[in-house]
């Protein structure tokens, strides 16, 4: 099946991480339009996580990345995206340099736009990000959203360790 990864699974060790996605394979980066890049989806932990929102405004796009994903691991990315507790799945036409494709995309289903991330998962996202060339001015765009520091040092240092 096809995934249309927008937030910290962008990040290929963290996607294909035992725990995620092992099968993961990248395709291609894909743009979803009329939608917008947002850290407002409420986390279990207090903190922000990624949104593509919805806004059917045609300047709006969410640059991701398309992976391919065996079937036999759709319900555990299901579990490791929240599927059901905090966020929902759809599949959407996403623009790729080959045309249109369909893939499955989570969204948030709760949201307070007063959150931020962590900078720990805000990494994430970054490092996906330039992993999959993803235009500068877009990379700019994440790197000025605001974040915070976990007070879980040992949940950030698992979360970053995944690099070393």
């Amino acid at each position: 099946m096809r995934y249309f990864a927008y937030g910290s699974n962008m990040s290929l060790k963290r996607l294909k991480a035992p725990s995620r996605v092992p099968s993961a394979q990248r395709l291609c980066v894909a743009k979803l339009p009329r939608y917008r890049l947002l850290f407002h989806k409420k986390s279990s932990d207090g903190s922000g996580k990624c949104d593509a929102y919805y806004t059917g405004d045609r300047n709006d796009f969410v640059l991701g990345v398309l992976f391919e994903v065996d079937e036999s691991e759709k319900e555990q990315l299901d579990t490791v995206e929240g599927l059901g507790s905090g966020y929902q799945e759809r599949e959407v036409g996403v623009l790729t340099d080959s045309g249109e494709l369909n893939a499955v995309f989570y969204y948030a289903a709760d949201i307070d736009p007063s959150l931020k991330p962590y900078s720990w998962y805000k990494h994430h996202v970054l490092v996906g990000a330039r992993e999959n060339n993803l235009p500068a001015e877009y990379v700019a765009a994440i790197e000025e959203v605001d974040s915070i520091i976990d007070q879980d040092r040992a949940r950030e240092f698992k979360e970053l360790n995944i690099y070393r």
